[in-house]
């Protein structure tokens, strides 16, 4: 990460006293660019359940597959990264450009520093764009001028939902968003979803929940059934939806039934 912010708009933007997803996430993966109310959330659901760093690292990983796999294996050279978070190591564009230097990449976030940091990082990348928007209005999303200008709708894309939408609430209809776009991107575009899954045997699940909406608003953890009506219409890839250390792996999984495991699950479909 650097720290040019050169490009980045008035601190006046950022409200420090509110705490977001995407910086929360940051400290999670143990970065530095959050703020004391993040750091409170995250100690608080690091109170309940003290995988959840374990738990972030598993959905950087399977990030890093799908992309990689999609690159490789499927020809995919547009992504759309909605709800992306603060820049990290290993970023979709690292990725998407090592299988294929033509990739085209958008990353999406509602957090004005995402978009601070990201313009700083990616200035001299033609090909990648970073956008501050809602994802709650997917038509103002696809119709935002820079990903107009990168990403082609005519052409196939992977939509990018990792670890986002459990930050929608359910009055905030997240079926119909993925619907919206599910309907605006061609045959043979591919869905990537990663969510906060509830685990019957795990009450902490329930537990975490209540954390997360009480101090950062959002923080649906939801069952197997409902994460899978997101795929309505779409065809799974093998294995399906499953544990996110679970998801085509690169090596043996050592352990696929702890908390840590489990607590997100994943999957990849594809658009016939």
């Amino acid at each position: 990460m650097t720290d040019d912010r050169s490009s980045a708009p008035p601190t006046s933007v950022f409200d420090q006293g509110v705490p977001t997803a995407a910086r929360v996430y940051d400290v999670m993966l143990d970065g530095k660019d959050n703020y004391a109310v993040d750091r409170e959330v995250a100690r608080a659901s690091l109170e309940v359940m003290p995988e959840l760093k374990e738990i972030a690292l598993h959905n950087r990983a399977i990030l890093h597959r799908v992309v990689r796999t999609l690159a490789e294996q499927e020809g995919v050279d547009q992504f759309l990264d909605l709800g992306s978070g603060l820049p990290t190591v290993r970023n979709t564009h690292e990725v998407a450009l090592e299988a294929n230097p033509d990739s085209r990449v958008v990353y999406v976030d509602i957090d004005p520093l995402v978009s601070a940091h990201g313009h700083a990082i990616l200035a001299d990348n033609p090909n990648t764009q970073v956008v501050t928007a809602d994802l709650r209005d997917p038509r103002a999303v696809l119709d935002h001028p820079e990903v107009r200008k990168t990403i082609d709708l005519d052409r196939p894309v992977c939509v990018m939902l990792c670890g986002i939408l459990h930050h929608i609430l359910d009055e905030e209809d997240p079926n119909g968003i993925v619907a919206a776009l599910r309907e605006a991107v061609v045959p043979g575009s591919f869905f990537f979803i990663t969510n906060f899954t509830r685990l019957g045997d795990a009450p902490e699940s329930q537990e975490l929940e209540q954390v997360l909406l009480s101090q950062l608003g959002t923080g649906r953890v939801r069952t197997v059934e409902e994460l899978l009506a997101y795929f309505d219409g779409l065809e799974l890839l093998p294995p399906g939806m499953v544990p996110l250390p679970l998801w085509r792996p690169d090596g043996i999984v050592r352990d696929s039934t702890s908390v840590a495991a489990r607590f997100m699950t994943g999957g990849v479909a594809r658009k016939a």
